[in-house]
């Protein structure tokens, strides 16, 4: 009967626990509500918020947002460039593409 050794427990711990800290992570990121982040409604005629729909194009283009900017979540790091340095309001289509875009813009505005 073989035994494993202490080194070889060892590393396949370390390397379990390495994988389960990965997936976690990847979790956090696409599924944990980001803090500090108002729930909010605006009026279109508001000229001092940048409106960005992430939803896709087939979902916006159904159910458009007058004033606002359609940059679905696939493109954002393409067109940021073209997306004022205002306030921005986020229209998404779930709570995975809200989670998202806020990640990335908070990302592009503290860099």
């Amino acid at each position: 009967m073989y035994t494993r050794t202490y080194k070889e427990v060892t590393i396949m711990l370390l390397i379990t626990i390495l994988a389960v800290s990965i997936i976690a992570f990847v979790f956090y990121k696409r599924y944990y509500p980001v803090r500090g982040v108002e729930c909010g409604t605006i009026s279109p005629t508001e000229r001092s918020i940048e409106i960005v729909d992430v939803r896709d194009y087939n979902q916006s283009y159904k159910n458009p947002i007058e004033g606002s900017r359609n940059i679905p979540m696939a493109y954002l790091n393409r067109y940021f460039n073209e997306i004022s340095k205002k306030k921005i309001h986020i229209v998404a289509a779930n709570q995975l593409d809200k989670n998202m875009s806020i990640r990335f813009f908070n990302k592009k505005v503290l860099t």
